[in-house]
């Protein structure tokens, strides 16, 4: 059990610019799913809190989108994300991906991280992917030369090597004081937006080029009923070509879409889904403040504190039913 009279609990900002590894390492961290992870530049675009707990206190991740200039109405609300994190945090790890050139963007979130006074701690992310392990040093040089006097680790979230080291770090750096959420709580993202993100998450892997810049997932309706959860979720894309593309060839796109994304929600729920899927063009959904309020992640939590669980009905899944 905790020790609540000693423990260690503060909020963590992840920053870095797109790609850089922060929800890998969130969902390494935590040791379980709750940020979607894919290759495609601005996969996260809202804050995703996830919490971990252990005897030395509790650390409340921001996992938050990747720091760039914004060109539409989302992004900008994405950088204000993450400029009103930071501020909150009491402490920002910096995540750089060790196997990419540093380059203009590097330096501009360099820049926005000279501006705060909050605790920085410097992440060299994916080393496993560096070889020799001696191409290292000149970059932890020049971060300790760009950035004097703070402390950075080399880390692998895919390998875990430097993650027993940054979790002692973690705690020792922040404040003492009670843990904000019960111990067995481990993101605050409701359900609705968990499913959708996880629908993205498919569609992100499935697809090329500007497409994943371009498409959003909302739930609009789940309903149980039994052992059976009912889900109807719109993609929403920007022109009838990409409409095209989602769907796919006589709808063998949007039924793989489907049936991937249903097959990791009900093995994460422990329940039978029914997942409906449709196409809707919107040219200018980035820009459209009442699409975007609906794709935010909400609360799991309540003002009184009280956490809604997931779903732990369990049988065998139903004859696919996407469409």
């Amino acid at each position: 059990m905790m020790d609540t009279d000693r423990s260690h609990t503060g909020l963590v900002a992840l920053v870095g610019r797109p790609n850089a590894g922060k929800s890998t390492l969130l969902n390494a961290l935590l040791g379980e799913k709750v940020a979607i992870v894919s290759d495609k530049p601005q996969t996260t675009r809202n804050r995703i809190i996830g919490v971990l707990t252990e005897d030395r206190g509790q650390a409340v991740f921001f996992d938050l989108p990747g720091v760039h200039r914004p060109l539409h109405r989302m992004n900008a609300k994405m950088m204000q994300e993450v400029r009103s994190s930071i501020d909150e945090a009491d402490l920002v790890l910096h995540l750089i991906d060790a196997s990419e050139i540093w380059g203009q963007g590097e330096a501009y979130l360099f820049d926005l991280l000279d501006e705060v006074r909050t605790p920085v701690l410097g992440l060299l992310t994916k080393i496993d992917l560096v070889k020799p392990k001696t191409k290292l040093l000149p970059l932890i040089d020049a971060y300790r030369q760009r950035r004097p006097g703070t402390e950075i680790l080399p880390i692998s979230s895919v390998t875990e090597e430097g993650l027993d080291e940054l979790r002692g770090r973690l705690f020792a750096m922040l404040p003492e004081g009670p843990a904000f959420y019960p111990t067995d709580v481990t993101t605050t993202q409701t359900e609705r937006f968990f499913i959708a993100e996880v629908i993205r998450e498919k569609l992100l892997d499935a697809v090329k080029h500007e497409l994943p810049y371009t498409t959003g997932v909302i739930v609009e309706q789940m309903e149980e009923s039994g052992n059976l959860l009912r889900v109807e979720a719109v993609i929403y894309v920007e022109r009838d070509s990409q409409k095209g593309i989602v769907i796919g060839r006589r709808g063998s796109m949007i039924t793989r879409l489907g049936r991937e994304a249903r097959a990791e929600l009900e093995a994460r729920f422990g329940i039978r889904m029914f997942l409906g899927l449709r196409v809707k063009v919107h040219r200018r959904w980035r820009d459209d403040p009442r699409v975007l309020v609906q794709m935010e992640p909400g609360l799991a939590t309540g003002p009184d504190g009280d956490v809604s669980g997931l779903i732990t009905a369990s049988d065998e899944p139903e004859p696919e039913g996407e469409g």
